[in-house]
């Protein structure tokens, strides 16, 4: 039979398959379900052959290998014995069998021929089935054998892009080596870099610590080239004044350490310290020196120099006056000297033209008693020759020189040239303003400019500068008054002086004290004796009345036919304008003021000889009427008037117009 012949034809070139084997056309062993342990991959041994065939054929299939006979089972003997009537051709079976083997009569063909026995090698398990529903199942292995094809192909594919990755990791991996190599070089170049850094962190906290301690004494020991050269030939401009700062810091540290400790290196630079010093008080002196004769210049203004060029270098000469007090004390000397002249020169020239006005001669003839039957001219400030005519005891506008909201003094120029005629308050009024101006300005520049005397050096040559000037204007207010029976000039004097006091106050001039005290003197004494002649002259007219009806008051209204004349008088008419202007000036006067007990003693002259003069009217009830407009005149004069002394006069004249029958 055919398996006698494959056997014959196999004996002399068994070689077992191995259990690996690719190639052969039998399923897989993933596929057949086969479930080996260790023993089973090893090659069978060839144990005594015996066929599963051997209940249907004879015994010339004893020659097949062992791995080729089937292991006798009982399904499969009967699978056999059930299908005896069915039989195909055996080479097409084992074509079937063998897949992509040709199996001829001559043998097996492909790569069968190499090894005919390995395909008999190979232990199949049929799973249960019978062969020809094994052959028939082979469709199937087909289909699967081109899907292993296919995924054998996607294998490659990814054992090639495998291979690529292996290849660029093996680049990466020395890539990572070198970087390794250079990171590890540069790891160690930043410890060297650490360690250097620590080495100067450390040396810089020690020159920290030095320099902390050697810091001071080492700024005091130095001096910029550019401030020496600054201070010794640079101009006089803030500039200077900063290196000057400088160098009186320098000054300042060196004398602190040099009472702590000594240093060696102070003996090399206190030399140059002084010889420095020198230099900046030598040119301070000079400019100073220079500011000070520019000032003996007929035309020039002290303040806008004093403003521009002495102000700006207080600093300077403070340092002048702290390292130089001797030289600085000369200085000052000049400076108060000029200034002496200066102010006495100008207000000389000032007062010269001031007396050029042309003033109201108001003298003892000007009494409230007597007849105004003579007019006057006016004559200038320094003469007194008769006047025109002018209403005396009448305030008018004249109180307008203490309202005015800006005063400014009268220039020499408008003085000399001013035709009209003034009172006397006019040239007083003008000569104190300037002057209070220019002291107040004066002192200001003095307490900034002598900053570092004390403040009764400052006023001491403050009043020894302007002594002179004072002393002129107080000359002047005696010319002004004491020849005056102005009692309202006089006491308008008094308002504006008393003005003077409270600007002085506000600008804080308190060395001016003297000067408004002074002249308060030369004013109050004067007011008073005013008063008092017009009291006499009052007193007179009326013990010259013997109090009897006749003609003796016709010397006093100036006609017979006035003699029982009812009519206010005109001595009412003229004591009331002048009490009301008395009253308008007193408005915030004091209690410490003599204006009221010389007011009193007036109106008691007055309301006697009023008495007296309706004594001479013969008729009882026009007496009594005389009072009563008498009395109503004055009250009427001085009812618009303020002040607690005006309502006080406004009380005794409306009592006396009700007890006369008014």
């Amino acid at each position: 039979m055919w398996l006698d012949r494959l056997s014959g034809q196999s004996t002399p070139s068994i070689s077992p398959v191995p259990w690996n084997r690719s190639t052969s056309p039998a399923p897989g062993r993933s596929s057949l379900h086969i479930n080996r342990n260790a023993a089973n991959l090893r090659r069978p041994e060839l144990p005594q052959r015996v066929s599963s065939w051997s209940g249907l054929v004879n015994g010339s299939s004893d020659s097949l290998p062992a791995n080729v006979r089937e292991q006798p089972r009982s399904s499969l003997r009967h699978q056999i014995s059930a299908s005896t009537t069915v039989t195909s051709d055996p080479i097409d079976v084992l074509s079937k069998i063998l897949g992509s083997s040709t199996v001829t009569e001559n043998g097996i063909s492909s790569d069968m021929e190499a090894n005919p026995l390995d395909i008999l090698d190979t232990d199949i398990d049929f799973g249960g089935l019978s062969l020809r529903e094994f052959v028939s199942s082979g469709a199937s292995q087909e289909g699967q054998a081109i899907k292993f094809e296919d995924d054998q192909k996607g294998l490659e594919e990814l054992h090639k892009s495998i291979q690529a990755c292996d290849e660029i990791l093996v680049s990466v991996e020395k890539n990572l080596t070198v970087f390794q190599a250079d990171l590890a070089a540069v790891s160690a170049e930043i410890e060297t870099l650490q360690n250097k850094s620590i080495n100067l962190t450390e040396r810089l906290e020690r020159r920290k610590q030095v320099e902390k301690k050697l810091g001071p004494e080492v700024g005091k020991l130095s001096l910029s080239p550019v401030v020496v050269k600054k201070i010794a030939d640079g101009p006089l401009d803030d500039a200077w004044a900063q290196a000057l700062q400088e160098l009186e810091k320098a000054t300042k540290l060196y004398d602190t350490s040099k009472s702590d400790h000594a240093i060696k290196a102070e003996g090399n630079i206190r030399p140059l310290l002084d010889n420095l010093k020198d230099r900046a008080v030598e040119r301070i002196r000079d400019h100073v020196v220079a500011q000070i004769k520019a000032l003996r210049s007929p035309s020039i203004n002290a303040q806008v120099l004093q403003r521009n060029a002495l102000s700006k270098f207080k600093d300077a000469y403070s340092f002048l006056a702290r390292h130089q007090p001797k030289l600085e004390e000369e200085i000052a000397q000049a400076y108060i000297n000029t200034m002496r002249w200066y102010y006495l020169s100008h207000f000389t020239r000032y007062k010269a033209a001031l007396e050029k006005l042309k003033l109201h001669t108001i003298d003892k003839t000007d009494a409230l008693a007597q007849d105004e039957s003579s007019r006057r001219a006016p004559t200038a400030a320094g003469s007194r020759s008769p006047t025109g005519p002018f209403d005396v005891f009448s305030l008018g506008r004249r109180i307008d020189t203490l309202r005015a909201a800006n005063p400014q003094a009268m220039s020499s120029f408008v003085a000399e040239e001013d035709k009209s005629t003034h009172f006397l308050e006019t040239p007083f009024r003008a000569f104190n303003l300037a002057l209070i101006d220019n002291a107040s300005a004066e002192f200001s520049f003095m307490t900034e400019f002598f900053s570092k005397a004390s403040f009764h050096t400052v006023s001491r040559r403050f009043l020894t500068a302007l002594e002179p000037t004072l002393t002129l204007g107080q000359a002047f207010t005696k010319q002004l008054v004491e020849t005056s029976s102005d009692a309202l000039g006089i006491l308008v004097c008094v308002r504006l002086n008393q003005h003077f006091a409270f600007e002085l106050q506000r600008r804080k001039v308190s060395s001016m004290e003297g000067y408004i005290n002074g002249t308060s003197m030369l004013l109050w004494p004067r007011f008073q004796i005013v008063m008092d002649v017009q009291c006499d002259a009052l007193k007179k007219v009326a013990s010259g009345l013997s109090g009897r009806p006749s003609g003796s008051a016709l010397s006093l209204t100036g006609s017979s036919s006035n003699a029982s004349s009812i009519a206010p008088h005109p001595i009412t008419q003229r004591f009331a304008s002048f009490l009301q202007g008395v009253l308008l000036l007193s408005r915030d006067a004091g209690d410490d003021e003599p204006v009221q007990r010389s007011l009193g003693r007036l109106k008691g002259e007055y309301l006697t000889l009023l008495v007296k003069l309706s004594k001479g009217i013969a008729d009882a009830k026009k007496r009594e009427r005389f009072l009563v407009n008498n009395y109503s005149l004055v009250g009427t004069i001085i009812a618009e008037t303020d002040g607690r002394m005006a309502e006080e006069f406004k009380e005794i004249f409306a009592v006396l117009k009700e007890g006369s029958g008014g």
